[in-house]
């Protein structure tokens, strides 16, 4: 069974909001074994909205509308619609109560103004779908054997409807697969070795599951995808794929997609070993602090962090020697680790992780190579150091070193 979500609205196109909306409702449908087919975002613009609904008829089940059902003049999905269908706009009793309410009890200042009447106002071929939390409500239509629904395009109304009005009556009345995504998480392995690990394994998978890698900066995401008729059937053949995966690469897995992140393992392994943990951050600015305070909790284990971006911060808040420094500039495997001790003792932890680099554009004190890091960790038997190349991009630099001090920091701590 398949699905097409058409978003409308100019601030998409011109990139002033996200649309985060389609992510949700394409993992949302997956669940229920309704695949997304396609997704279309386009203007504000009646000719535009006909051709792209025109389009999707031809080739999906359902079509999702999100977005133009407000109550201003350049919301104007509702009309397109009626003319779409040959249809016209009826008051819907139901609705304008509600819209009557929800101006009594949260806009009282506010008078109901006609523009605000006319969001009761719903083709007469429609099944109206409640929307608790706003004014607009969702459509349900139908034409040549394909549904249509129109949401709201706010995002926590979209997610309401969505929930509690489109999936339950997809669910009642149509049949579909079952459909399951594992989704297993790796560390500190690129692509190509990771796809060379497992050649075998991955030449040999069934013809009902797919895989598919989702790389990042310094991880990479396996997702195994099968559907069929019988639950149990597509359940047990992704396990037993699993299991075979996991035996291949179990040293760079550390979960899967629906289990914690990364920082939530540190977390439990800090907490259940009772060790506490500060950071020492140059180049990363507190990236690496901000990821583990994320963290519900974070104050139990986490004590602190010394952002010491400048070089007389490293050396007047962290103490690190100025010989040390002009021997070996402040990117350096020395600093690093000068760094990483000196937070400890600073701030009284068990473990410690400091980053020094040249991230770009320019080299700043030092003359290594922009993308030259160095990550140290300091435990309670001592302190060690690491030398990467990151590349030239400086967002990329920052995030990729990132998640290599928290792989190398989950690791050390696993040993104890």
């Amino acid at each position: 069974m398949n699905a097409e979500i058409i978003t409308i609205g100019d601030e998409i196109l011109i990139g002033q909001i996200v649309d985060t909306n389609s992510a949700y409702i394409g993992k949302e449908f997956n669940k229920i074994g309704v695949s997304v087919y396609q997704i279309t975002s386009i203007q504000d613009d009646k000719n535009q909205i006909l051709q792209a609904l025109a389009d999707a008829e031809s080739r999906v089940d359902i079509v999702i509308i999100t977005g133009g059902l407000g109550p201003t003049k350049d919301d104007i999905t509702k009309h397109t619609l009626c003319e779409y269908f040959d249809d016209h706009l009826v008051q819907n009793d139901m609705v304008l109560d509600h819209v009557k309410e929800l101006f009594k009890k949260y806009i009282s200042t506010s008078p109901l103004l006609q523009v605000n009447i006319d969001q009761a106002l719903v083709p007469s071929k429609a099944t109206v779908l409640h929307n608790a939390n706003g004014t607009a409500p969702g459509m349900w239509m139908t034409k040549n054997n394909t549904v249509f629904v129109s949401l709201p395009g706010v995002p926590f109304e979209m997610k309401y409807l969505i929930q509690d009005e489109v999936i339950p009556k997809i669910q009642k009345e149509f049949n579909r697969p079952f459909i399951l995504h594992r989704t297993v998480n790796t560390y500190g392995i690129g692509e190509s070795a990771l796809a060379d690990r497992i050649s075998d394994w991955e030449n040999a998978l069934p013809s009902s599951v797919k895989l598919a890698y989702l790389p990042s900066l310094g991880k990479v995401r396996l997702r195994l995808s099968s559907k069929g008729p019988v639950k149990e059937i597509v359940e047990e053949t992704i396990a037993v794929e699993a299991r075979k995966l996991y035996d291949l690469i179990a040293d760079v897995i550390y979960g899967e997609e629906d289990d914690e992140t990364i920082e939530a393992v540190i977390a439990k392994l800090l907490t259940s070993k009772n060790r506490t943990l500060s950071t020492a951050e140059s180049f990363t600015g507190g990236t690496i602090a901000e990821q583990i305070t994320a963290m519900p909790g974070a104050s139990a284990y986490f004590k602190g962090s010394v952002v010491s971006y400048a070089t007389e911060v490293k050396i007047n808040v962290l103490k690190v020697s100025k010989d040390l420094i002009k021997a070996h500039t402040v990117v350096s495997a020395q600093v690093a680790e000068a760094m990483a001790s000196n937070v400890r003792e600073l701030l009284k932890t068990d473990f410690s992780i400091s980053t020094t680099g040249n991230a770009g554009p320019s080299k700043g004190d030092s003359n290594k190579e922009v993308g030259t890091v160095y990550i140290a960790i300091a435990t309670p038997k001592g302190v060690h150091s690491e030398k990467f190349m990151m590349g030239s991009q400086r967002e990329r630099v920052v995030q990729k070193s990132v998640n290599k001090a928290l792989e190398m920091l989950k690791k050390e701590i696993s040993k104890y």
